[in-house]
């Protein structure tokens, strides 16, 4: 997966606005918070980010 330059420089963690960074898998994409106390991760489905704090997972 890869999200468009300007994409990423506006997408925020909708829980603690932090910036969002790709992670995850080819096969299981993800977009992952990078604040400190949230690390939340974001599905991606068919391209499109899912930011939905409820449908999010929490970190491990």
């Amino acid at each position: 997966m890869t999200l468009e330059p300007f994409l990423l420089e506006i997408l925020v963690c909708p829980q603690c606005h932090a910036k969002l960074v790709e992670g995850g898998t080819a096969d299981a994409p993800e977009l992952v918070c990078t604040g400190s106390d949230c690390g939340l991760r974001y599905e991606v489905r068919d391209g499109i980010p899912v930011l939905l704090v409820d449908e999010a997972r929490r970190p491990a």
